[in-house]
């Protein structure tokens, strides 16, 4: 009985996330949806007490993201590449800022610290950020969820090319599954969690088997 307890308690500890990686844009977008989505993200970090690490920037997404975790008592950490500092910063900035010196590093320290990563809305820098943290789980350079907010669609087309990719033997089936998505950020959580908790469970049921 205690053990099964044990269990449920490990089960419940290994699906939860201190820290999420939000990658977003600098912009707004012209839908007001990109920024309603990104409200509601901020808030369902801030109920599940999760910790944000971003792109350090305060415009567009970015700046709302940051004001809503930090408004919310939750510690925000932002990184920023140094000659980025005139285009991504306007006004004050929240939480604590890191400026590092170029995009590689951004990228590095990003994952270093942070549980999980989510993709909203965005452009180029976005997608190039998303991109190469599906890459690095491909590669097994991590083992981290990665999720993304399809808010109105926004990215149905990437996720067409990615089953193409599939279709047309340059994806593996398997390295399709690394992208979690959906279209509201309390379903996407709930699916990163749910897919965390397998892995972990997953990964301690192969160590208590190593130690018998």
């Amino acid at each position: 009985m205690e053990e099964s307890k044990q269990e449920a308690v490990e089960s419940e500890n290994n699906r939860k996330f201190r820290r999420i990686c939000v990658f977003c844009g600098s912009r707004s977008g012209n839908r007001t949806s990109f920024s309603d989505a990104t409200l509601d993200l901020g808030k369902q970090l801030v109920q599940r007490k999760i910790d944000l690490v971003y792109g350090g920037g305060s415009a567009g997404l970015m700046g709302l993201i940051s004001q809503t975790v930090y408004n919310g008592g939750c510690h925000v950490l932002g990184v920023i590449p140094k000659a980025l500092l005139p285009h991504e910063i306007s006004g004050e900035t929240v939480g604590e800022v890191k400026i590092v010196a170029d995009m590689h590093e951004r990228k590095s320290e990003m994952a270093k610290h942070a549980d999980a990563f989510i993709a909203l809305p965005g452009g180029y820098g976005t997608m190039e950020e998303l991109l190469e943290i599906i890459a690095w789980s491909q590669l097994g350079i991590h083992d981290k969820p990665v999720g993304l907010l399809n808010v109105d669609g926004y990215y149905d087309s990437l996720l067409a090319l990615f089953d193409q990719g599939v279709d047309e033997g340059f994806i593996e089936e398997s390295a399709r599954h690394i992208v979690v998505s959906a279209g509201r950020a309390e379903e996407l959580i709930r699916k990163m969690e749910e897919n965390n908790g397998e892995k972990r469970k997953g990964t301690t049921s192969l160590k208590r088997k190593r130690s018998c």
